[in-house]
């Protein structure tokens, strides 16, 4: 049996991608009394959480919240817009993608999953698993398909396994560029709210995410942001869906409401989590995530272990992955840092397991939870007997203080 009370003195230091920590804020939001969610008070919580989420997702549209994990927001994505046998052109980034993919061939659709080929020398790793999207393919691959059989894309907007973060816009000028009809969907579940992300702008479709990475929650809600295409698809979509279906959702919520039960004191948070981020302000906190991974990734580097995003381009601003040396397993490493320091970091995921290790820099943190949490992997790594070429928290010390953050100017001034 789980004793709670045997936890060592202090806070934990939960630096995975996601569950990100829990703002206090946000944990008194959720233990409000849970109240009627078919009376006015309900209705004016949902039409607000509604109305911030569209802000978030940079739409005019829809947006759709289950009761559910981003898993359920994928089967929601397929099920809404696909039919039996469809082929679906899936881009491989890493273990999210491939378990997207696998998804689609247990719906009974046809994934076709491409991504570039490859294995870097450096690490030997798989290049497609150190980079983004690259656009070009797709474009290849869809005017390929003269008779027009592919029926969506389907790209990682951030690879929560590799932290890589892919142009979706480019994706869309591929599409357009091939003259293709196909639905673009983008799982963005690690990257909204930290990440830029412009549902309407960059012509997504449908828009996947969930509330335990950028939005600061506990896990259990998930998101569709969706297209007028996409609703238009759910004409003529044959796959089954009662629960996931987006029309009767979308028509209670016009009232602030849902068709079944929805989780009350998790939207309580999410209002309070809506109240933060848009307050603070979109592009103030796409900046603040952009400096926390610069600061980490100096660190890194100063370390001298290679980052597993290989293009400074697309460095996620969510998590940073930090590959070992080869011989050293990484999760042996994790572990001794978790036990001796009481931090707990990403694993490698896939292909990566045992290879890398996560870094996530998101939710409630500040320059000093990054520090300490740069201190806890050095002591750890050192410990293992990791070779380290310089100091990674000097590194990034020297970094937050080169580059400090706007507000601590401003307290300066």
């Amino acid at each position: 049996m789980l004793q709670l009370d045997s936890h060592p003195s202090g806070r934990h230091f939960l630096q995975i991608p996601g569950p990100s920590p829990v703002p206090d804020r946000i944990l008194r939001a959720m233990s409000l009394p849970t109240i009627d969610h078919r009376g006015p008070e309900f209705s004016a919580l949902g039409l607000k959480v509604l109305a911030g989420l569209r802000q978030v997702f940079q739409t005019r549209h829809p947006v759709v919240i289950y009761p559910a994990s981003g898993t359920g927001a994928w089967e929601a994505a397929l099920c809404n817009t696909m039919s039996p046998g469809d082929a679906v052109l899936m881009y491989e980034t890493g273990q999210f993608a491939t378990l997207w993919q696998k998804m689609a061939l247990r719906l009974g659709l046809v994934p076709e999953f491409i991504g570039e080929a490859g294995t870097d020398a450096a690490t030997g790793l798989p290049l497609s698993w150190r980079r983004g999207v690259q656009a070009g393919l797709i474009e290849q691959r869809l005017r390929a398909d003269s008779g027009q059989q592919i029926r969506a894309v389907c790209v990682v907007h951030n690879e929560t396994s590799t932290g890589v973060t892919s142009d979706i816009g480019a994706v869309r000028r591929a599409i357009d560029a091939a003259g293709h009809p196909a639905l673009l969907m983008v799982d963005t579940i690690s990257g909204l709210a930290s990440a830029d992300y412009r549902h309407d702008e960059w012509g997504v479709d449908v828009t996947i995410s969930g509330s335990q990475k950028g939005l600061m929650l506990p896990p259990g809600i998930s998101f569709n942001a969706l297209s007028p295409r996409a609703l238009a698809a759910m004409a003529s979509a044959k796959l089954p869906r009662a629960f996931w279906a987006w029309d009767e959702i979308v028509e209670m919520n016009k009232g602030g409401y849902w068709p079944y039960t929805p989780n009350t004191n998790l939207l309580y948070a999410l209002s309070e989590a809506l109240d933060m981020l848009l307050g603070e302000g979109l592009a103030a906190v796409f900046a603040r995530h952009q400096r926390w991974a610069a600061g980490v990734r100096a660190g890194v580097k100063a370390w001298g272990l290679p980052i597993q995003c290989a293009d400074p381009a697309v460095y996620s601003p969510v998590l940073t992955g930090v590959v070992t040396p080869s011989g050293v397993d990484a999760d042996a490493v994790r572990r001794l840092i978790h036990q001796r320091f009481d931090l707990s970091l990403g694993t490698g995921l896939g292909k990566l397991k045992g290879r890398m290790f996560r870094i996530g820099h998101l939710g409630d943190s500040n320059d000093l939870t990054l520090l300490a949490t740069l201190a806890g992997c050095e002591m750890g790594m050192k410990l293992a007997g990791v070779p380290l070429a310089g100091s990674g928290v000097q590194a990034a010390m020297d970094f937050f203080a080169a580059h400090p953050a706007p507000a601590a100017l401003q307290a300066a001034a």
